[in-house]
Parts: structure tokens; sequence; C-alpha cells
């Protein structure tokens, strides 16, 4: 089995690991797929819409990859709007696509209930020629920041992003690998105010998979198995 399938199973069970959560998606997670089974690979196998975009957010173009058909949380008021978003934060170099297999295991492995997003780091992605560049509406609650490309400035943008591309009352469940997982934890310090999932991280809503899962030679992978 693929290791982002595993790793997709293990984040599901951790999710499942948490009421709230559970009753969003109908209780259906207790009954998941086990990690070997056929019926999880299969699943994968299927055609998954994966939408990219290109956003100009904090002045610096961004890719987004969105798994699901939800591309536009922001102005989908209808019924089938998801309460939950999952967002991915890569490590370096910040290769978003790296992490579509990921995404796809994991986007089955919870029913196709809520999106899956994965963000790219301020500066570690260009628009090819042609694409449309999306533009972002300004964060109220922004801090000037002197070097985007920087720790600190990665984190203020990926806050930026949440705050005016995900709608307040979502709630959100951050997965963040290597350096990611260090932004995730200083977006969960820095802004309270976003809706995080309860019940996931002691509260926090955060997972952090620092594992480099997709190289099976790698000492921490061999650990982990």
């Amino acid at each position: 089995m693929a290791y982002h399938n595993w790793f997709a199973a293990a984040a599901a069970k951790s999710l499942q690991s948490c009421p709230t959560l559970c009753d969003l998606i109908d209780g259906s997670l207790p009954g998941s797929p086990a990690r070997d089974s056929p019926e999880m690979d299969s699943e994968i196998k299927e055609e998954i819409p994966v939408h990219e975009e290109f956003i100009l957010c904090c002045g610096v173009e961004t890719q987004v990859l969105k798994c699901g058909p939800w591309t536009d949380l922001i102005n989908n008021q209808s019924g089938t709007r998801p309460k939950l978003l999952i967002f991915i934060i890569p490590g370096n170099p910040g290769f978003s696509a790296m992490y579509v297999p990921f995404a796809k295991a994991l986007y089955s492995a919870t029913k196709r209930r809520f999106p899956v997003w994965i963000i790219s780091h301020a500066g570690h992605a260009l628009a090819p020629r042609g694409k449309k560049i999306l533009k972002s509406s300004e964060d109220p609650n922004a801090e000037e920041i002197k070097d985007i490309y920087g720790v600190r400035g990665q984190v203020e943008h990926k806050l930026a992003f949440l705050r005016t591309q995900v709608p307040k009352e979502m709630k959100l469940v951050v997965i963040g690998h290597s350096i990611g997982s260090y932004f995730s934890l200083e977006i969960l310090k820095h802004a309270p105010e976003l809706p995080q999932a309860p019940g996931v991280g002691d509260g926090k809503g955060s997972l952090a998979c620092c594992s480099p899962w997709s190289r099976k030679e790698s000492d921490t992978t061999e650990r982990l198995n």
C-alpha cells in the first residue's frame, strides 16, 4: 500500500477519535475501510477533482490546490457547504503538487465529506504564463510583514489566506509536514479566533505530520512502521 494511503488512513483515524468530527461525518468514520483494505485503494483510484488556483495573497503569487468539488467557500451559501476544511501546509521546498496523492487519499478516507486544500509557501510557486491570478481581499487583522519570505512572514501569509478565503464559522483541521508543522502551531498560537475543530490535538485542531511520508527509504518512516 502506498505511503500516502497509510498516512491518510492514520490521519482519518485521528479524526475518528474526535466526537465532534464524527458527528459531522454522520458517524461514518468508525466504519471506514482499514488501512490495507482493497476498498480504500479502489476509492482513491476513482477520479477525484483537484482544482488549481493562483491567488495574490500578501502581494505574492500563491498556489492553492483544492481537493473536492468546493472551490469557493466564502461565496457558497448553499446548504451543501461543508462545515469543516482540512488545510495542508507543506514542508520545504513547499511543492504543493507532491501532496496531492495524500490529499486525495485523505479525502477518500473521510468519505469525501470535507474539502482538502494545499497551500504553497509564499514565493515558492509562480503561475504559468497566461494563468489567471485571483486577487484576495484585504485582511483587516494583518500585521505589517517586513519579510514575507521569512519564517514569520510565511506564518502571516497562511493566516491572511485563512482569514480572507475561509468562512469565519468553518471548523479547521490543520495538517503540517516538516516546517509546515511549525507553521501550523504558530497559526494556532497567534490566531486563537480561528474556529479550530475541538477534540483534535487537545482542542487545538492541529495534526502535525513530521515524517517525510513520500520517501520509503527514510529512517523516520521505517521507525513509524
